[in-house]
């Protein structure tokens, strides 16, 4: 049993950027993760600066930054064991941040550091490592964690110590149920996949639909929403069933077929049971269509040719692929040129949440006259900021941190071979206010 997780997105984000060159990619030392990354900005001449002549003309000595104060901005990710791809994708992200958008602060007076901690997607290592950043008063924000489950423990070790941070994958439901000032997402939860299932729905017309789901709470917490949007919008819904079978469907397929509705929406984050289902309900002439909550190559090794056929297979995602998002275009030729590697998604994703780490920062230090700003300070102009314009989205947060509103991904797949998974195609996208 395959059960899928937000890095079965994160794989199906990451072939659709299998464009990726072939020279390695720089990463961290595995024995010796560096305790910061340091950036100065050094001007570009202009094209028109007069060329020596035989005659040396005497300029003066540029001065060097001295800066005032140092601000730091945390990593917290997996450098090494499991995930380590992703949580280095992360860090990369951050770095090209540091250097591309911390100039503002330079301007202020500030030397703008990085500094990475390795959680290792272990809970007590990401205790102890939020501990140590919490620690160092120089850290006014924190680039992550990358899961839902190192989030949960670490974010009250962030909140006693002020210290806001901003996840830039995070999907769990009610995540910060407690409203805590310093816990903040760039993407949406699980009750907005089931409201943006619903509106495709509503938008292609179907009417009438049919919902199974798992017992996870993931998969609950989608199928809820997507019930209680479906019966705002009008749309009937059928079946609503509860089930972890994960072959031999046939009393649920028989309830199907008998309810004649235009649409399935199965909620699994267990690739193999959606696709065997998905299989089998073609097999026994289902025609109607098929929307997954989240899925991954892998649904079309257990589903085979037929899960695409009649109506088709569809699937909602909190993110895309880097080729739909207008501005990552300069991103992503940015990061190839420094990295020597095509980035992920979450390599944008972290891009952003350092971009708003800097620019809550450069608010908060203006708002008192230039001087540092405190934690708090930071924490409140994470959450003032309106409209911050990102490569992967336009965000605001509302009171529990969540993007506001958050955008939701509706991809088809097109074609029966898990190779080819990278043509799947973007068909629709979602603003969903989430609900409080």
């Amino acid at each position: 049993m395959k059960k899928l997780s937000i890095f079965s997105i994160m794989l199906l984000l990451l072939v659709a950027c299998s464009s990726a060159k072939q020279t390695p990619t720089p990463e961290p030392s595995k024995t010796a993760l560096p305790p910061t990354l340091t950036y100065t900005y050094t001007p570009i001449p202009p094209s028109d600066t007069p060329v020596p002549t035989d005659t040396p003309i005497p300029t003066a000595t540029p001065t060097p930054f001295v800066p005032k104060a140092t601000i730091k901005i945390a990593s917290q990710s997996p450098l090494s064991l499991q995930f380590s791809d992703f949580g280095k994708a992360m860090m990369k992200g951050s770095e090209l941040a540091i250097m591309q958008l911390s100039g503002p602060l330079m301007d202020l007076g500030y030397e703008v550091k990085l500094a990475l901690y390795d959680d290792q997607t272990d809970k007590t290592v990401a205790v102890n490592k939020a501990k140590k950043i919490t620690a160092d008063p120089d850290v006014l924000c924190v680039v992550g964690p990358m899961l839902s489950y190192i989030v949960k423990p670490v974010k009250e070790i962030y909140h006693q110590a002020g210290l806001a941070f901003i996840s830039p994958s995070d999907e769990a439901p009610f995540i910060n149920q407690g409203q805590y000032l310093e816990v903040n997402r760039l993407v949406g939860g699980r009750a907005g996949v089931g409201m943006a299932g619903a509106q495709f729905a509503e938008a292609q017309g179907y009417s009438r639909v049919f919902v199974i789901r798992s017992t996870d709470e993931f998969s609950q917490s989608s199928a809820y929403y997507f019930r209680d949007e479906a019966n705002r919008l009008g749309i009937e819904v059928f079946g609503y069933i509860t089930t972890d079978i994960i072959k031999e469907f046939g009393n649920l397929i028989d309830r199907l077929m008998a309810a004649n509705t235009d649409m399935v929406y199965f909620s699994t984050r267990n690739i193999e049971q959606a696709g065997t289902f998905f299989r089998e309900a073609r097999a026994a002439g289902y025609t109607g269509v098929f929307l997954s909550n989240e899925t991954a190559p892998s649904l079309l090794e257990s589903g085979g040719p037929l899960v695409i056929e009649d109506g088709g297979l569809y699937f909602i995602s909190v993110g895309a692929p880097l080729l739909y998002y207008p501005e990552a275009a300069s991103f992503l030729d940015d990061f190839e040129t420094f990295y020597n590697s095509a980035p992920e998604l979450i390599a944008a994703q972290a891009y952003d949440a350092t971009g708003i780490c800097v620019k809550a920062i450069e608010q908060a230090s203006i708002a008192k006259d230039g001087e540092i700003p405190t934690r708090a300070e930071v924490a409140n102009a994470i959450r003032s900021l309106q409209d911050y314009q990102g490569i992967t989205g336009t965000y605001t947060f509302d009171i529990f941190g969540n993007p506001n509103p958050a955008r939701y991904f509706v991809l088809q797949v097109v074609s029966p071979n898990p190779a080819n998974w990278d043509q799947n195609i973007l068909f629709a996208t979602f603003d969903i206010v989430l609900p409080k």
